[in-house]
């Protein structure tokens, strides 16, 4: 009972303080975003409801890799581990849904800054470098004058394709240049929020079957953790694979992979359960493999302890 209070407090203060952060994270990156590029027309402020959707993801990925860590280290039985995160996940994800879609109220209070709009002439200043737009924000690839310290000012008329410069610059030189994990790792968070947002919207029971078939396969994967005796050592391989997983959610939501498991399965399954499927095969393998290493383990460590008794003896009438 005490590791089942310890368990659900460390997942629970957890998962709080990651979707909090990823929120004020995503908040402060639109910010910058709208404040260091000029979109093709102006846009509204984006829906608060949005930042919500796309940081259950990541907490919900984060904070089960965090608590199996926590019950590794903290020698907690497997299936009492599983079931309690299972229970705990899949509430906090059902309890945020419902909020989520309650957060109407809070559209004034966390629209982003407006989106740049303004006539030709704008200059915009990034570092030492200076880009002079000769149309109206709206045509942002429309011809433009960019000053680069110790160069002669360079016209471009079409930003983009083999004649925008004799230099070497970027087609809008003032957009952070992104890590290409870092992005990809955004766009698979990206491609399960709203495949979790689009389920939620179309029927309960789809997202319901998704969210814990998911959780489930996320939280079989327990024997990560304790793969060696450096605790850090097993989070990196069981973030690693969590990494993976996440790819292989958005690699079984493709509609390329769904028609191809629907060959399998026929008309006897509905479209929208054939990612939840997927993710119950794969969490019951490991789950059964996980069962048979710890029979495996154990009948060998009893094999070891009978023959460490059948010697004693022996040694003992020796001596």
């Amino acid at each position: 009972m005490k590791s089942i209070a310890k368990l659900t407090l460390f997942y629970s203060i957890s998962f709080l303080i990651i979707f909090v952060s990823s929120i004020l994270f995503h908040i402060l990156a639109s910010w910058v975003l709208a404040a260091r590029t000029i979109p093709v027309e102006a846009l509204s402020g984006r829906d608060p409801a949005e930042f919500a959707w796309l940081a259950l993801p990541l907490t919900l990925y984060l904070s089960i890799c965090l608590t199996l860590s926590y019950s590794a280290r903290r020698s907690i039985a497997i299936p009492l581990s599983l079931i309690c995160i299972l229970i705990l996940s899949w509430g906090f994800t059902w309890g945020l849904s419902l909020g989520i879609t309650r957060t109407t109220i809070l559209r004034p209070a966390l629209n982003p800054v407006p989106p740049i709009s303004a006539g030709p002439g704008l200059i915009l200043s990034q570092r030492d470098n200076a880009m002079v737009l000769l149309r109206e924000t709206a045509e942002v690839r429309g011809p433009r004058v960019i000053a680069i310290p110790g160069e002669d000012l360079i016209y471009q008329e079409i930003p983009l394709g083999p004649n925008n410069s004799i230099l070497n610059t970027p087609a809008i030189p003032f957009e952070a240049r992104v890590p290409w994990f870092i992005r990809s790792l955004d766009m698979d968070l990206g491609l399960s929020a709203r495949e979790l947002l689009s389920r939620h919207d179309a029927d309960f029971y789809s997202f319901a079957a998704y969210a814990i078939t998911l959780i489930l396969l996320l939280a079989s994967l327990r024997f990560l953790f304790e793969l060696s005796n450096w605790p850090l050592v097993n989070f990196f391989i069981g973030a690693l694979v969590f990494r993976g997983i996440l790819s292989l959610e958005a690699l079984a939501n493709s509609r390329e992979i769904q028609a191809l498991i629907g060959t399998f399965v026929g008309d006897w399954l509905a479209p929208p359960l054939l990612s939840p499927l997927v993710f119950t095969a794969l969490a019951v393998l490991v789950l059964f493999y996980t069962l048979l290493s710890r029979i495996v383990l154990h009948s060998s460590a009893g094999g070891e302890k009978r023959r460490a008794r059948r010697s004693s003896p022996r040694r003992q009438r020796n001596g």
